[in-house]
């Protein structure tokens, strides 16, 4: 492995920050990661990542390639009772109907965000050249006096009487997530901020824990019925350990689950299927509710940036902020941590904006998938291309299709966990498959509510 010379510093111990430090620790013999929380050993939801109180699944991809960087994890997260599954044996439901399910042979892991993220810190912490700086602010980036480059980080511990100090880098990755500052330092220090693509959707999570009962899954990891124009609540109802699961609702626009128990039951009740409010309505919570609010999709466009300063990278929620509801984050920035792997290996510092177009290739399918998708509810704000209408059309047939063929279900899920292109599902058998059942745009399946009266 060929070895380059100096300190790599990370900003930011999240998910993204932790797969950056295990790719750099192969070539820099110290990596520092820098994080505002107290973050080594801790197994629950911190200030700094109030999102993760909320369900969250490594699908797929993301799977397999944190098992590439972490040999064994799926092991050891199985043992300590982390529930894994098939991704399409889950019991989805799209536009109000249930899709057949299929044997994907694509592993969907639902440990609890924080869980999961302390089994894989703990593996990264366990790297003799890694260090944790825990609880310090991150002030600022210092560079060359031409600017040309960046040679370190401003930080101060967040102690009492604690003074700001210098940590001198020679390559600062930039993690931080979606409040990432890396676009004001780059105006500080005379360059350009990258240019903004949003997709306004109004989101909120607002979630609850339960003890598990058997016959609420009947076999399956989870119950999920996804928001769709007709119906935009939506819900994931899934294990996360062996007596305990957890549920989040989601609405759009502004159409936000209530946080108190009566409002919270009768938003479940208004799904489209009854599987989530008929286990939960007679029984009580661990937990009071929580929400989270996100309110748009952003897309920072460093690859088309014509200058930037050496020795610095962004990745992650920093580069790319998806829509969670697509569960797409923790895998991109797996994608992503694998494409610094690779400029690594070259032997030298990598350039930014050649990582950056490596980056961009990388997060396209997601966005479309994600940012496309949030486009076929009228409301979303956001440019609707022809591309993005024609997919959505041809999307809302598939997946009709695949409430008739578990092959549709299988190639849908392979698309869906990253593992394949969408130009996989334009094939002729499979266009052939899905205009078997949907020439033209199905309406939207009916609510549990409407058949019942």
């Amino acid at each position: 492995m060929t070895q380059i010379k100096g300190r790599a510093v990370v900003l930011g111990a999240s998910m993204a920050g932790l797969l950056a430090a295990r790719v750099l620790a192969e070539f820099y013999p110290q990596v520092l990661v820098i994080d505002r929380d107290r973050v080594i050993g801790v197994r629950t939801s911190r200030r700094g990542a109030p999102h993760t109180v909320h369900a969250h699944g490594l699908h797929a991809r993301g799977q397999l390639n944190f098992e590439d960087l972490f040999p064994g994890l799926l092991q050891e997260l199985r043992d300590a009772g982390v529930p894994t599954g098939d991704l399409g044996e889950m019991r989805w439901y799209f536009n109000g109907r249930k899709i057949r399910p299929a044997r994907t042979g694509l592993i969907s892991v639902t440990a609890p965000r924080p869980v999961l993220e302390h089994h894989v810190r703990s593996r990264v912490a366990s790297l003799s050249n890694v260090k944790f700086l825990e609880e310090y602010n991150i002030l600022g980036l210092t560079a060359s006096d031409d600017a040309a480059q960046v040679t370190g980080v401003r930080v101060q511990h967040r102690s009492d009487n604690a003074t700001p100090e210098l940590l001198e880098a020679d390559l600062v990755v930039d993690a931080t997530g979606r409040g990432s500052r890396t676009p004001a330092w780059l105006e500080e220090i005379g360059y350009q901020r990258p240019r903004e693509e949003r997709v306004k959707v109004g989101l909120a999570y607002t979630t609850r824990h339960y003890r598990t009962r058997p016959e609420w899954f009947d076999g399956v990891q989870s119950i999920n019925p996804v928001a769709s124009p007709a119906h935009p609540r939506g819900a994931f109802f899934g294990q996360v350990a062996p007596e305990t699961c957890i549920l989040s609702l989601t609405g759009i626009l502004g159409d936000h689950p209530p946080t108190d128990p009566t409002g919270f039951l009768e938003f479940a009740r208004s799904l489209p299927v009854a599987d989530i409010y008929e286990a939960i309505r007679d029984v009580d919570a661990l937990d009071d509710a929580v929400s989270f609010r996100f309110q748009a999709s952003v897309r920072r466009h460093y690859e088309t940036l014509t200058r930037f300063p050496q020795r610095l990278l962004v990745l992650g929620d920093a580069v790319c902020s998806f829509n969670p509801v697509y569960g797409q984050g923790m895998s991109v920035a797996s994608i992503e941590a694998l494409a610094l792997r690779e400029h690594l290996r070259r032997g030298a510092v990598p350039h930014p904006l050649a990582f950056f177009a490596d980056v961009a290739h990388a997060i396209d399918t997601p966005w479309e998938i994600s940012a496309g998708g949030d486009l076929d509810f009228p409301g979303v704000e956001g440019r609707r291309t022809v591309k993005v209408s024609v997919g959505n059309a041809y999307m809302a047939r598939l997946q009709y299709a695949a409430t008739k063929d578990s092959r549709v279900t299988d190639g849908f899920m392979r698309v869906a966990g990253l593992v394949d292109s969408p130009e996989s599902l334009m094939r002729p058998a499979m266009v052939a498959r899905v205009l078997r059942h949907a020439v033209r745009r199905p309406g939207p399946g009916p609510s549990w509510l409407d058949t019942a009266r």
